[in-house]
């Protein structure tokens, strides 16, 4: 397709001033910029004058390879202008698959909430990318493996540190992942089994990363009163490595600790000083979401979803569980303890039918309704769900969010998780988290000015990645745009409508074709698996 767009403010995502002029695109490809674009012209003419027109945006926290594979139309993304997402993320892929059916199960079992149930049958790294690729998928992803499917593959959900034997198959699990596709690994270790690991086996492991220069993504061990040591070890391993680090979803958490964000940025900074290539993500929301057995401590999880459900059945164990939540005396990342409360736990999907009545609303509002204690009702819900429950948790202080989003080094992730259509019981950043910070964080929170905000979105996310053909608006780079009214961008979705669409994105191209056109999605099977080029 030959297209001409004339007179857009191109926000070309350098971070430099947007500048009125012409941008042409023929194929997949942009091929001119300002009087030479005008000079070619187009066979499609898009009338852009007041529009902004910039690179599609990238979201580097994506968990869409749990849903996109059987969900490849969805809107969710692409109705923002985000053409790319950097997919498994917190240390959750879903390939490799283990040999062994026990340990296949597991890795299975962990992914339970994320998504829908996928086919699972695929066993290497690359096959599920096959499988990906085939599904034709609304946007553009970018794989990591995540470091759980490399530990559950060599040694099951056991917690104790890892064997030497046990490294080396980690380690060669990677490297195939990485020679398959993978642009680095990512981790989770406030989730099992990344908890059970320690930071010389993550350094081991990523030997093959340095080897790749590849990334290192990571939930950091704490959110909360640890934060600042908790990104001193991803920064070390970063710096160790010679690799570049992404802090996942960088906040602060507990209510106690509002206001206390500062420490860990100026660490982040003070490492970006000293040559190391650190980066965060953030999205702009004071809630976060994931599964709601993450308010149990993590003994419980040892061995897996079975071993975790048995124990929920036996009363002593609930009542140690009863006791290490409610005492709060560290070591792990406490969640009730976290929100202030279960009135601050929101429940967000729930698989069984006999329970979706419960979907949106607060723990502590259905527990007095049932006349029962929020945490037995949680236990019981979780045996009754079979562990796939997911929550939302209001945890953060705006302050905090507010100066995470404006750190020059942080760019943008959704962390979305659970999109199976339009009536999903999600987290609102699925459907807003780009929107907003085009809309909120520039025109009403005036945390940044617009280039800036799509810079972070845009070549920032692109740098962070590799991604060396996309994230500006430049001659010879793939044409992944999106043209949006600046006036008027914004997101709809609410924790009680949290599927309701993007507002001000008119146009967004993939590839050199159109996604979506006067604001409504037309093709929804542009995107493709965008694997790690070979090195060397």
């Amino acid at each position: 397709m030959d297209v001409l767009f004339r007179g857009a403010t191109v926000v070309d995502g350098s971070g430099a001033a947007g500048v009125q002029q012409d941008v042409a695109v023929r194929g997949e490809r942009i091929v001119a910029v300002g009087p030479d674009a005008t000079a070619l012209g187009g066979a499609v003419v898009i009338d852009a004058g007041g529009l902004v027109l910039a690179p599609g945006f990238i979201d580097v926290h994506s968990h869409a390879d749990h849903t996109l594979p059987a969900n490849p139309r969805a809107t969710n993304s692409i109705a923002q202008g985000v053409t790319t997402e950097l997919v498994g993320l917190c240390g959750f892929s879903v390939a490799p698959l283990a040999a062994d059916a026990s340990r296949a199960a597991q890795l299975r079992d962990l992914a339970q909430g994320i998504g829908p149930d996928l086919d699972w049958s695929w066993r290497s790294f690359g096959e599920f990318l096959d499988r990906f690729q085939a599904a034709r998928p609304a946007v553009n992803v970018a794989p990591l493996v995540g470091h759980h499917a490399l530990r559950i593959s060599a040694m099951g959900m056991e917690d104790r540190p890892a064997t030497a034997a046990e490294l080396a198959s980690m380690r060669s699990a990677l490297a195939e992942a990485l020679a398959q596709g993978a642009w680095g690994m990512s981790t989770g270790l406030v989730y099992v089994p990344g908890s059970f690991a320690n930071t010389d086996e993550l350094l081991e492991v990523g030997q093959e990363l340095k080897q790749a220069d590849a990334l290192y993504v990571s939930h950091i061990r704490d959110e909360a009163d640890g934060l600042v040591g908790a990104v001193d070890e991803a920064i070390a391993i970063g710096e160790q490595l010679g690799i570049r680090t992404q802090v996942s979803h960088l906040k602060i958490t507990a209510r106690r600790n509002a206001g206390r964000i500062g420490p860990a940025i100026e660490h982040l900074e003070a490492a970006r000083g000293r040559g190391v290539r650190a980066h965060a993500d953030v999205y702009p929301y004071v809630a976060g979401s994931t599964y709601l057995h993450q308010v149990l401590p993590p003994w419980i999880k040892a061995g897996g979803l079975d071993a975790m459900l048995a124990r929920l059945r036996v009363a002593d164990q609930r009542q140690r569980a009863r006791h290490d939540i409610e005492r709060d005396e560290g070591g792990w990342a406490n969640q009730v303890a976290a929100a202030g409360g279960w009135h601050n736990i929101q429940i967000a999907s729930v698989r069984s039918p006999a329970r979706r009545a419960a979907e949106g609303r607060r723990i502590a509002d259905v527990a007095a309704e049932a006349g029962v204690d929020p945490l037995d009702y949680t236990l019981d819900l979780l045996v009754e769900d079979h562990g796939a429950t997911t929550m939302i948790v209001f945890h953060m202080d705006e302050r905090d969010m507010r100066q995470a989003l404006s750190w020059r080094w942080s760019a943008v992730g959704s962390d979305q998780l659970g999109v199976t259509g339009p009536s999903a019981r999600v987290h609102p950043r699925a459907y807003g988290t780009f929107v907003r910070v085009a809309g909120w964080g520039v025109r009403d929170a005036a945390l940044f000015p617009l280039e800036e905000a799509v810079r972070k979105m845009t070549g920032l996310a692109a740098d962070i990645l590799g991604l060396k053909d996309r994230g500006r608006v430049a001659p010879g780079l793939m044409a992944d745009l999106v043209l949006f009214d600046p006036a008027s961008v914004a997101d709809d979705a609410t924790y009680e409508e949290p599927t309701r669409p993007a507002r001000g994105v008119e146009y967004v191209m993939l590839g050199g074709d159109f996604a979506v056109e006067h604001a409504r999605p037309v093709r929804l099977d542009l995107g493709n698996v965008l694997r790690r080029p070979a090195q060397g």
